[in-house]
């Protein structure tokens, strides 16, 4: 509750939060020179104190509470009986800080680049609009968005805003999942794939090492085109209890479609390439139906269980059109050979979409900022908002390079190791380590800079185009970002 000098002389509002205190946890942001501070003898409640009483400094006191920012003022002189010279709390920053690029040693004006690379992603139609987001040491330094939902201008992009994560979804969701369950002892990585999924112990995929799943090296095809096999019959435009999964607007399909049709033909699908890096996402397929047959819980809640809930990613997860308006979610492609539809809140990828919108390669929505507090934990090295969510080594294994014929980690693309490549960006560091998606999404972690970066565009809007890729949108981004934190602060 914020209070400034009139409201602690005001006996109606002293006896209010005190009355409020005994059925709530309550904690007094005060503004004001500390004459009053007398009023606060008696509560028990935490105080905030705040000589400054600008905007600014209401700014940050959320952000004290929550542990984005470090406190450790000790107070100079008595006040009162209670608030005595030397009294006070320190405070350790242990979440994100939202602040200027300055307090990250970061000129502001050299992240310009941001806004003219952005504003040609938009001129260029790469996409309609794009939300970025920098992280450095701890502190959001930039977050930003740029054009609208769409091409009629209608709906401006808002850093809040949902979108379709597409692959991203595989480090996001499948990947943690798979940590938590490898640093429990509940999965090993050497263990065959046929040692945890039983219907595959007659199938081509019986003897795949999971570790080989995981680095995309167990010899999958890159996916399996599922949308063309639906035929008439397949499909209803209104549900009932045979057709019961929402694949978009007005298209239900069976659930064994998946069951019958879907899984069977991945189980059986021929390994070709076993030992060469071919990204597949049937990989993910894959470690979804393990992960959940290890946790006996559905993969949509076990990560909202184990890592949103508790990180506090209220705007991350699947089938967002059960939790948020149509308004606050990026629409992706104008689908006109599948869906027939203006793809809102449903999945872009078809096979996730048929999967029910729940898959372990796509179907995760979120926000920039949602998305920056999962990769500024693993930057962490596991731990955020004082929990430990992985131990330092199950980071260090999953993130770093784990293949000798890619450049891979279990789960998490990297950096090429040969520069001329580029990847993801020329300047990036050898560590950096993180995923793009498909629907013209990314997010890098570079552990030598201390950087988070998030990008996040529906570049498929209105359909599907290359600009995004052939103009290195993301790559230049980042790159303008890697130069800003170099220079630092003149």
């Amino acid at each position: 509750i914020g209070m400034g000098e009139k409201d602690l002389q005001d006996p109606r509002s002293m006896n209010f939060i005190q009355a409020l205190s005994l059925k709530k946890e309550v904690i007094v942001a005060y503004f004001g020179d500390g004459k009053n501070l007398q009023f606060l003898d008696s509560f028990t409640q935490p105080v905030i104190w705040s000589a400054d009483t600008s905007e600014d400094a209401a700014h940050l006191v959320p952000q004290v509470i929550f542990g984005g920012v470090a406190v450790d003022k000790k107070l100079n002189r008595q006040y009162s009986p209670r608030y005595t010279a030397g009294s006070g709390f320190s405070t350790q920053a242990i979440r994100l800080k939202y602040t200027v690029p300055e307090d990250a040693g970061v000129n502001s004006e050299d992240l310009r680049g941001i806004d003219e690379i952005a504003a040609e992603t938009i001129r260029e139609k790469a996409a309609p609009g794009v939300v970025v987001l920098v992280a450095k040491g701890g502190k959001v330094i930039f977050n930003k968005a740029y054009g609208y939902h769409t091409y009629a201008n209608v709906r401006a992009d808002r850093v809040t805003d949902i979108f379709d994560m597409a692959s991203v979804t595989k480090t996001t969701v499948t990947t943690p999942s798979v940590m938590r369950l490898v640093e429990q002892g509940k999965l090993k990585l050497d263990t065959n794939v046929g040692s945890y999924i039983p219907k595959a112990r007659n199938t081509p995929m019986n003897l795949t090492r999971v570790r080989d799943v995981m680095l995309h090296q167990a010899g999958f095809i890159p996916y399996i085109p599922f949308h063309n096999f639906i035929k008439e019959g397949d499909y209803r435009r209104d549900s009932n209890a045979l057709f019961n999964v929402k694949v978009a607007d007005s298209f239900f399909v069976k659930k064994e479609f998946y069951t019958n049709f879907m899984w069977p033909r991945m189980l059986n699908s021929p390994i070709k390439t076993q030992g060469k890096y071919v990204y597949s996402d049937i990989s993910m397929y894959v470690m979804k139906d393990i992960t959940e047959r290890i946790s006996g819980v559905p993969l949509n809640e076990y990560v909202w269980d184990n890592f949103y809930s508790p990180l506090g990613m209220q705007g991350a997860g699947f089938l967002p059109r059960n939790k948020f308006t149509r308004d606050q979610i990026v629409p992706t492609e104008q689908d006109t050979y599948f869906r027939n539809t203006l793809l809102e809140g449903y999945v872009h990828d078809q096979g996730a979409a048929l999967a029910g919108g729940i898959s372990g390669h796509a179907g995760l929505f979120a926000n920039a900022n949602d998305v920056a507090i999962i990769y500024q934990m693993l930057l962490n090295k596991g731990t955020y908002g004082g929990q430990q969510y992985f131990k330092p080594e199950t980071v260090e294994l999953f993130t770093s390079r784990q293949s000798n014929i890619s450049r891979r980690g279990l789960g998490f693309d990297r950096a090429d190791p040969d520069r001329s490549k580029k990847y993801p960006s020329e300047l990036a560091s050898a560590q950096t380590y993180g995923h793009t998606g498909y629907t013209g999404t990314c997010v890098w972690v570079d552990p030598d800079r201390g950087l988070v970066y998030v990008f996040l565009s529906n570049r498929v809007h209105p359909a599907v185009n290359e600009k995004l890729g052939n103009l290195k949108i993301r790559g230049r981004i980042q790159d303008a970002i890697n130069k800003a934190i170099d220079l630092g602060i003149k």
